[in-house]
């Protein structure tokens, strides 16, 4: 295994020559602002920037080619202009303006189940709903062989799980800003390094490498349905096209150019951050002994005026909104009680944090190792009723879980790792709602709300607002 420090100098190296070619290829100015560029893509707050090193998006690639026997590729559920991933408005315009036969809407993973009716325009509105309402895909896994729980009982409303194939409905995590991965996918099922779960470290250079060509293969075989093997080449060229994509919110529509007044928000600033597994680690991991930063986040101190609030100038209230919202960020404590992976693993009921306690990568936002947790979203407290319910029982101890989904314990047959999943990277997150593993927030807003109930945070209507300002502005 390649030793941290020694990551941070092949990202380091890497990134080199492709930030040359970036900066080149137009820096932060005007001319990338231009809405003809096809590097820049709208969302509701306002411009998203994808750069790549030269100046391109390939659409050539085999990331946008069919390799299956149902039309789809990697595209069709990572777009550009939904934060490289899918989102419930733009599935409802593919929805109608094909009648539901986009190659997206297929049966093996896009409908609620696998044996849904889908002979009509109506039969494949219900059969897709959950991808149409929360821009989730249906996993079906087996229980894992030898857990330490069994499945009780099910209450599916589509009629389909069960052990053998339970449905665990997940957002498409974006494929984009990929280097500085800790884990791939929601419960690290296709993270690829020298040693088992529970995870305690992150994936160096070589493991992301190898663990995005295994998530491609898998999904050519199974999102895509394919018949035939994909090459070795077709896999390389889908995971050169990934790893050489930066995004970043560029625009806010009321703040404006986000990496102006000496800001450094956008994607071309986002390409030069130095990364490497541990950095700023909370726990003290940070291979260099640097201690836990809780200011993680310096996008936008240079915005922090005291008096931004009561100017006259619209763009400076909206600037001054997100950078009180960074120092919310960086600073609000919080008191952690309750989160599987964290309070247990080191035998404290109550840790006094910040938003950047677990999202705590320098102006990136995931976690520098990987930190698998469980924050209490698939709880059966908040079950809505379009989603599957499984009661897991401990076999050693008859004790009782019911979840939406078990996550990281589907992995591990872990009955500590039930409920656990990573947490995403950040930037860009303003284009690619709804949020969570299930797309149980439709908003940013929703996203604030959740933690503040969760936490007993107790934040005033100001601080919602400015706290969700910031995280539409990464």
């Amino acid at each position: 295994m390649v030793h941290p420090l020694k990551f941070r100098s092949v990202i380091s190296q890497q990134l080199a020559a492709m930030i040359a070619a970036i900066l080149i290829a137009g820096a932060a100015g005007s001319a990338q602002a231009q809405p003809a560029d096809p590097q820049i893509t709208s969302n509701p707050s306002g411009k998203l920037q994808t750069v790549t090193p030269n100046g391109q998006i390939d659409t050539n690639n085999p990331f946008f080619k069919s390799f299956g026997t149902n039309g789809r590729s990697c595209d069709s559920c990572h777009r550009q202009a939904q934060g490289w991933s899918m989102s419930p408005d733009e599935l409802r315009q593919r929805f109608n303006s094909t009648g539901g036969h986009d190659p997206v809407f297929a049966l093996v993973d896009g409908a609620n189940s696998p044996l849904a009716d889908v002979s009509s325009v109506y039969a494949r509105r219900v059969a897709y709903s959950m991808m149409l309402n929360r821009g989730v895909v249906r996993v079906g896994m087996p229980m894992p062989a030898n857990a330490e729980f069994r499945l009780t009982a099910v209450d599916d409303p589509y009629g389909y799980a069960s052990a053998h194939d339970m449905s665990l409905f997940r957002r498409p995590l974006p494929s984009t800003n990929l280097i500085w991965l800790t884990a791939v996918m929601w419960d690290g099922r296709e993270t690829h390094m020298s040693f088992l779960p529970p995870m305690d470290a992150g994936i160096n250079h070589e493991d992301v490498i190898e663990s995005l060509a295994s998530q491609a293969h898998d999904a050519i075989m199974g999102h895509e349905q394919a018949a035939v093997e994909p090459s070795a080449a077709v896999i390389d060229q889908i995971v050169d096209f990934e790893v050489h994509l930066f995004t970043a919110q560029l625009v806010d529509e009321d703040a404006g150019k986000l990496n102006g007044g000496s800001a450094m928000g956008g994607a071309n600033i986002l390409a030069q951050q130095r990364f490497w597994v541990g950095i700023n680690d909370t726990l003290g991991n940070d291979p260099t002994g640097d201690v836990f930063d809780e200011k993680a986040m310096r996008l936008f101190d240079e915005w922090n005026d005291p008096n931004a609030q009561h100017s006259h100038d619209p763009r400076e209230r909206a600037r001054g909104s997100i950078a009180r919202g960074e120092q919310l960020f960086n600073t609000l404590p919080i008191m952690i009680s309750g989160v599987g992976g964290l309070n247990d693993a080191i035998g404290q009921p109550v840790i006094t944090g910040t938003c950047s306690t677990c999202h705590n990568s320098p102006n990136i936002g995931n976690h520098s190792v990987a930190l698998p947790i469980n924050i209490g979203i698939s709880d059966a407290s908040r079950r809505t009723m379009d989603m599957p319910l499984y009661t897991l029982t401990n076999v050693s101890t008859g004790q009782v879980v019911k979840t939406t989904d078990p996550g990281l314990a589907m992995r591990t047959g872990k009955w500590a790792d039930i409920g656990k999943f990573k947490g995403p990277i950040l930037r860009g997150v303003a284009a690619r709602a709804p949020y969570f593993h299930n797309g149980s927030a439709a908003t940013l807003n929703d996203v604030v709300d959740f933690y503040d109930t969760r936490f007993n945070i107790h934040m005033n209507t100001q601080q919602k607002r400015d706290l969700a300002a910031f995280l539409a502005a990464l």
